[in-house]
């Protein structure tokens, strides 16, 4: 079985900036393959959330110096917290002091009440902001360096950009990812290197891939040009009773778990991730929501992963 592991948090539930390098660290110490986030002001649910939120790209601009081996990206960027060439430049600044580790996953944004709690435009059509600022972001990057970029969208306008700083990688990997039927895996033909199935069904993940991949022929792409992944909820235990334990503590249901996430004990973890590589999974993102029970990421590691 050949899957990708990485660390996925969600910051706004609660977690400072040392709360996430512990995590970070954890991660590329036990061998996963990245530490992604969340990219969020806004708490939500019966969570805390303090100290507050930290900056998607801050936080990662502060883990490219303290981290030397695993990725770093966004799962995902909102489209309407960002102008796109301030972004194509923060991107590849973190990708600068990385050496090169940093992914780019982006979205439409969907959360109403964090934008109106901060002041931030919520526009009732986002798509075509998001396929403007693909378009955009991609170009800045591809510009050759002495010569600009001009862009003229309905939404944005650059008028001979420098088009710097350049990104270290030759392409910062896009992470394109939602459930339309038709725009968004368009969306990810056309620009993405990876597509991503956040939080399916287990049993529609082939689906979800398939209409994809069809997307790319229909463009004229290989659809074995992109990687796929999933992002699934991990709650594991050494035995039922740790792993209950731990449930509680992140308010969900043992069975809920089961049923829609990596849960339970090692090896029925081991086998729902079985289950989800026989659907053409390249990547699992696992989103760890406890952020203070580093033991579970080693348990994942080792009880789970190692296994595999």
């Amino acid at each position: 079985m050949a899957l990708d592991f990485r660390v996925f948090t969600e910051p706004q539930q609660g977690a400072s900036y040392d709360d996430l390098l512990a995590v970070a660290k954890a991660a590329e110490d036990l061998g996963y393959d990245a530490f992604f986030r969340s990219d969020h002001y806004l708490k939500m649910g019966g969570a805390s959330g303090l100290p507050g939120p930290t900056d998607a790209w801050t936080t990662l601009a502060g883990l490219a110096r303290e981290t030397s081996r695993i990725r770093l990206g966004t799962l995902v960027t909102s489209a309407t917290f960002r102008h796109p060439s301030v972004l194509g430049i923060q991107v590849a600044q973190v990708d600068q002091m990385s050496g090169g580790r940093v992914e780019l996953g982006i979205g439409t944004g969907w959360f109403a009440d964090e934008h109106r709690a901060f002041g931030i435009p919520f526009p009732a059509k986002r798509f075509g902001i998001l396929e403007e600022q693909l378009a955009l972001i991609t170009g800045m990057w591809e510009t050759p360096v002495g010569e600009t970029f001009t862009f003229r969208g309905e939404h944005y306008e650059l008028e001979n950009c420098p088009a710097l700083p350049k990104p270290v990688q030759s392409q910062i990997p896009v992470i394109v990812g939602g459930t339309g039927p038709k725009r968004t895996p368009a969306l990810a033909a056309q620009f993405a290197h990876e597509f991503n199935a956040a939080f399916p069904a287990l049993d529609s993940i082939r689906h979800r891939f398939t209409v994809v991949r069809d997307a790319c022929e229909t463009l004229g792409r290989s659809p074995d040009d992109l990687v796929y992944s999933a992002a699934l909820v991990v709650c594991v235990g050494r035995d039922e009773a740790e792993f209950r334990r731990r449930a509680e503590a992140i308010g969900r249901e043992p069975d809920e778990l089961r049923e829609h996430g990596v849960a339970g004990t090692p090896d029925e973890a081991a086998d729902v991730l079985g289950r989800v590589a026989a659907q053409g999974c390249d990547r699992v993102y696992l989103q760890v929501l406890d952020l203070a029970d580093l033991d579970h990421l080693d348990v994942v590691a080792k009880d789970v992963i190692g296994q595999l």
